[in-house]
């Protein structure tokens, strides 16, 4: 294999994987809170070829004395895209829309058996049964919303009248009068790239990595809570600009093209080569 068809074979396995964020992206183009991720490319690194034996004939030569030969490109990062959605007003209590584009809810998971807290801007809640005398507020996939403790929020099965307050205190009314409240676990991300999608529209922080979560989160608790704003009654839209993810999915198409044409013209000059007698 010449060195253009490895060039090309390594830039076409990253242009891969930009695709499947693209695609990624346009999935969820209706998914309610979702953040797009947007791919920047780097050059790998060049090999140096020393071709002057005699230094001395380049002396006084600005320019490198080496042949650099690249080795192909590749996805530098994928950056998770933080702008606000639009808001869709929908008049159903239980639906949240966050106004800090950096705030998340904070919503219990649990993944072959091991309990995980994960982050959405989805504020598509609902009560879920929870026993005999009770329910619990859960995300539109059926996980639980936890509280600013780290607890799941618990009312009883006769609440009505549901109410949450611009800085995530929500308030429920039983049929006997009496009132029930607790407030909604808020975390602001302060460095996104660390967070990892989990599926269901959720983020996460990876298990692999030995960064600490406190230079990644704050959890909006105490005096921090008065930070916090949302609006009931609305939902955000998903951040993804169809029409701008459809020129980049051209574009990407366009390069993976061009690299594969590489690949077949080097292939093509290689059977010349080998067929000359």
């Amino acid at each position: 294999m010449n060195r253009s068809m490895i060039i090309a074979s390594n830039t076409m396995n990253q242009l891969q994987k930009q695709l499947d964020i693209i695609s990624n992206n346009m999935a969820n183009a209706d998914t309610n809170g979702f953040k797009k991720r947007e791919v920047t490319f780097t050059d790998l690194l060049a090999q140096s070829f020393n071709n002057q034996p005699n230094k001395n004939d380049e002396i006084g030569r600005l320019t490198p004395t080496e042949i650099r030969l690249g080795t192909g490109a590749k996805m530098a990062q994928s950056q998770l895209v933080l702008t606000q959605g639009n808001l869709k007003e929908t008049g159903r209590p239980l639906d949240v829309a966050l106004m800090n584009e950096k705030q998340f809810f904070k919503v219990l998971t649990n993944n072959n058996g091991k309990n995980e807290i994960c982050y959405t801007r989805d504020g598509n809640f609902s009560f879920s049964p929870m026993g005999t005398n009770e329910v619990v507020l859960v995300n539109n996939s059926g996980y639980p919303v936890l509280d600013e403790n780290n607890q799941m929020i618990i009312f009883n099965k006769n609440a009505k009248d549901y109410a949450i307050s611009d800085n995530g205190k929500i308030t429920v009314k039983l049929t006997n009068g009496e009132q029930q409240t607790a407030n909604l676990g808020m975390v602001s991300v302060k460095k996104p790239q660390f967070l990892e999608q989990k599926g269901e529209n959720l983020l996460g922080i990876p298990e692999t990595t030995n960064t600490n979560i406190n230079d990644v989160l704050t959890e909006m608790t105490g005096q921090l809570r008065n930070q916090i704003s949302m609006k009931q009654g609305s939902l955000e839209a998903s951040n993804v600009d169809t029409g701008k993810e459809m020129t980049d999915l051209i574009n990407v198409q366009r390069s993976y093209q061009f690299q594969s044409k590489a690949i077949t013209m080097s292939d093509q000059m290689m059977g010349l080569i080998n067929g000359i007698r």
